[in-house]
């Protein structure tokens, strides 16, 4: 783009950003921050103004917190038109407009894509609409299961042991709740950090009082003649009596209002570059359409240049603030999104915080601190070099693991960076599932190499 004409988009250009989420808000500032005093327009399906989410599945679930406060602190004014609760449907790229349900159309010059994910519901509809069924993932959502979870139900069950299942599990333990989890796989967080820590995970939860069911799927759930969930069926024959149910069986991403457009959108998310400009279903770079957050999948050199798509915060905003950046940026001065995976979950009275992608590890040691203590920390390597850490109550460690991780150091760690302590400190297999075989809970998804790539991939969703 000549100087000109960038000069042009900066002083009264149209920039609209679709995704009224955490990525879109950052971006949004960054864009007034770097100078751009053109027309900002911000459209989000949900009536709200943007707000965090990790709170929902923590402070809110326990009561410390109100869902209706738990608003994205503003950075700086944007001065934007907001469009909230109006759903985009339908984008344009030869006109340049995206389609709103509300039947108007946006004019853009430069459009941001942060539509994130949604929860995945469970799959009998039916089912899902009994009284007492919930997934968690909106303002909404966290508002009326706190309220269920305040009035004190005889059980409730968890379907699916990942990360955000967890978090509810926990919750409702220290509320004094009981409470069993249904997990496919052999552990939780097998899909996020594999079996030799999700077993750790295993022993965390029952040793607090969950009852946990692993290697199970539910196979249905009932209902009583008022409508009300009341029980669960499981695939080794048993049932469970539950008044709440919370479906935890990840995310679904949002990108079917693109179908058709011409862009490179589908289950796996958005195809973009580094620099966050999305392919085309041709596998060719648009220079005006940029994408950031959850929906995004991206090539990361630290990571054999693997299309990544991260359910991540830390990520959100870095990518944000990258695509704004590029947004209005010359191509020489543009910058690639290099942030380095991070992830933190609170449960059980346990700190768990990951960097990198143990999901890449074959092998996995831990270096410092002990299994059987729950503080520890972990290492994972992949062909040779360090490819992602996680830490239990020891996050002191982080910073020094995702040093390494930059530099592309040798696995297994040198031995002078190792706790000395005798516990057979080595390399044991990290016991991830097989890929093939869906789990609830992983927070990067490998999505393969080529943006062009159409094939669709079934994942069953828990039945």
């Amino acid at each position: 783009m000549p100087d000109s004409t960038l000069e042009h988009l900066r002083r009264g250009g149209r920039i609209v950003v679709v995704g009224a989420s955490l990525a879109g808000l950052r971006a949004a500032e960054t864009l007034r921050e770097k100078g751009f005093a053109g027309t900002l327009t911000m459209v989000g399906d949900e009536p709200y103004d943007p707000y965090d989410r990790p709170p929902l599945s923590k402070q809110v679930l326990l009561g410390h917190a109100d869902a209706a406060r738990t608003a994205l602190p503003r950075r700086r004014a944007i001065d934007a038109d907001w469009r909230l609760g109006v759903a985009a449907t339908g984008l344009d790229m030869a006109a340049r407009r995206v389609r709103l349900e509300d039947g108007q159309e946006v004019p853009y010059d430069r459009l941001l894509i942060a539509t994130g994910v949604r929860a995945r519901p469970w799959p009998n509809p039916a089912e899902a609409e009994l009284d007492g069924v919930f997934v968690l993932r909106t303002r909404d959502d966290g508002v009326g299961l706190s309220r269920r979870l305040a009035a004190g139900p005889r059980r409730v069950l968890v379907i699916g042991a990942g990360f955000t299942g967890s978090e509810i599990a926990s919750a409702c333990r220290e509320r004094g709740l009981q409470v069993t989890v249904a997990e496919r796989a052999d552990a939780p967080l097998v899909g996020a950090l594999g079996g030799v820590i999700g077993q750790v995970a295993a022993d965390l939860q029952r040793e607090n009082g969950v009852d946990l069911r692993t290697g199970v799927m539910v196979t249905r759930l009932e209902g009583d003649s008022a409508g009300r969930v009341r029980a669960a069926h499981f695939s080794d024959g048993t049932s469970v009596e539950a008044d709440v149910v919370v479906v935890g069986l990840g995310a679904v991403r949002n990108t079917e209002w693109l179908t058709g457009s011409g862009l490179g959108a589908g289950p796996r998310g958005i195809a973009c570059d580094a620099g966050c400009r999305a392919f085309d279903i041709r596998g060719i770079v648009t220079d005006d359409i940029f994408v950031a957050g959850d929906v995004a999948r991206s090539p990361h050199p630290l990571f054999g240049y693997q299309f990544l798509s991260l359910e991540h915060w830390g990520n959100a905003v870095s990518q944000a603030e990258t695509a704004a950046h590029n947004m209005l940026s010359e191509s020489t001065e543009r910058r690639p999104h290099m942030w380095v995976p991070a992830f933190w979950s609170s449960q059980f009275g346990v700190n768990i915080k990951s960097v990198g992608v143990p999901s890449m590890g074959t092998e996995v040691m831990i270096t410092q601190g002990s299994l059987a203590e729950r503080r520890f920390a972990a290492v994972y390597g992949y062909q040779g070099r360090v490819i992602g850490a996680v830490t239990f109550d020891n996050t002191r460690w982080l910073e020094f693991y995702e040093r390494q991780i930059e530099i592309t150091a040798p696995f297994p760690p040198p031995y002078d960076t190792v706790d000395r302590r005798p516990e057979g400190r080595r390399p044991v297999p990290a016991d991830f599932p097989d890929p093939s075989v869906p789990t609830h809970g992983p927070t990067i998804t490998l999505s393969g190499y080529s943006p062009a790539d159409r094939r669709m991939e079934f994942t069953p969703a828990g039945h």
